[in-house]
């Protein structure tokens, strides 16, 4: 198996998981009645889940005096995935699966997008096109049609 079909399906396996886990964690937020409580029980395992794998596979930490020598905003993903996470909470009882999924997706499009065309955070620069941008209108007309439909 080539590295490149490797990542494809490691890509499609984290794509099951965005509906498979938003499911579940509406369940966890009709329990508990709330989706930030849901959320942040989400977090605390998946937190707890890192941990063990960190340890039990002994994946060095990084040096502590090595924080000031990245951007701050390095700190800022899990809130992101805090937002994301309750997000979808709220979303599945509102929008269903389809929706809730195909909505994010013309969003991470919209984003990537523009990352892409900039080359913010790292990413390599790829400027905006036609074909790209058709591709993002065509997403989000699927948005509409599932929506619809």
């Amino acid at each position: 198996m080539s590295t490149m079909t490797l990542f494809i399906l490691i890509g499609i396996l984290a794509g099951l998981s965005v509906p498979t886990q938003a499911g579940i964690n509406s369940q966890l937020g009709l329990w508990t009645e709330s989706p930030v409580i849901a959320a942040t029980i989400s977090f605390a395992v998946g937190t707890l889940t890192l941990v063990i794998y960190t340890f039990a596979t002994r994946i060095p930490l990084p040096a502590i005096a090595s924080v000031g020598s990245h951007p701050w905003w390095v700190w800022t993903g899990g809130a992101f995935g805090a937002f994301f996470v309750t997000a979808t909470i709220i979303l599945v009882p509102k929008l269903g699966a389809t929706t809730m999924v195909a909505t994010i997706l013309a969003g991470q499009m919209l984003a990537s997008l523009t990352l892409d065309h900039f080359g913010w955070l790292g990413y390599p620069l790829h400027p905006i096109s036609l074909g790209r941008i058709a591709g993002v209108v065509l997403v989000c007309g699927g948005v509409w049609l599932i929506k619809t439909y």
